[in-house]
């Protein structure tokens, strides 16, 4: 496994990522087809109505198409400036098209500038793999529960170590090498984040959103890959295979990806 990152590289490339990429959703992740479907999981848990901290927003690529399919007050933050910078300029271009509004603000989810039990539903996405150990993680998740109103959801999307070790549990049956935690990210163990969480939130499901994607792009696809002699460009996510596989129901246990859906006591 790659040494890990220590806390300013990993700030580091993320202002990179800013940098390289702008508005284009890779900033975040370079797999859109995954984002969508994240998307897509976490906006039906979001009314009408709702008051929406989006936590770790990025450059804004989620939070405004949250806002296009509710009416929702959402509030988006990031620790890295370029991030923010990129957001505003994206929210400018966007005058009349959302049902929502918008405002995106620089933070730091371990120290969040809000006040307590001021939002109706904290969204996550991607922001507790990217805080270096389990302490700082923790001090996070806790953040995003203070700042929720009792009987609020946090919709926490994160990748899990059980994810992703079964998915190359499952790859190594067909022998295909393990897919490697990136260095900028420490995966989070879903047992430990429920019961470190349990005072504050209760878990009501564990939506496993990616698992099919996950199949048909880390397994199916390398493997087809293989028997017509590496022709294909596997690791390209804007295939329309990945579209496909975007398209299809979720099943099994498999996507490294997760949404975690919590509601505070």
């Amino acid at each position: 496994m790659p040494d890990r990152f220590t806390l300013e590289q990993i700030r580091e490339f993320w202002t990179q990522q800013a940098r390289e990429h702008g508005q284009a959703p890779a900033a975040s992740w370079s797999d859109r087809m995954v984002m969508e479907l994240e998307i897509r999981a976490i906006s039906e848990h979001l009314s009408d109505g709702d008051r929406v901290l989006d936590v770790g927003c990025a450059n804004g690529f989620s939070t405004v198409q949250f806002a296009a399919q509710r009416r929702v007050e959402i509030r988006g933050l990031d620790y890295i400036p370029e991030m923010i910078d990129q957001a505003r300029r994206r929210l400018a271009d966007l005058p009349g098209h959302l049902q929502g509004s918008v405002q995106f603000a620089q933070g730091d989810v371990t120290a969040l500038p809000e006040s307590s039990e001021a939002f109706d539903k904290v969204v996550c996405i991607r922001v507790i793999i990217n805080l270096g150990d389990w302490d700082r993680q923790l001090r996070g998740l806790l953040e995003c529960a203070r700042v929720l109103k009792t009987g609020g959801m946090l919709l926490l999307s994160e990748a899990t170590v059980q994810g992703w070790e079964r998915l190359n549990r499952f790859r190594a049956e067909w022998g295909l090498p393990d897919i490697p935690m990136p260095p900028f990210n420490l995966y989070l163990d879903e047992d430990q984040v429920c019961e470190a969480v349990s005072g504050d939130l209760e878990l009501l499901e564990i939506v496993n959103f990616a698992s099919t994607y996950y199949v048909g792009t880390r397994v199916l696809k390398p493997l087809l890959n293989q028997a017509l002699g590496g022709v294909v460009p596997v690791a390209n996510p804007n295939m329309e295979w990945n579209r496909w596989f975007s398209q299809l129901p979720a099943a099994g246990d498999y996507g490294t990806q997760k949404l975690f859906v919590f509601r505070k006591r």
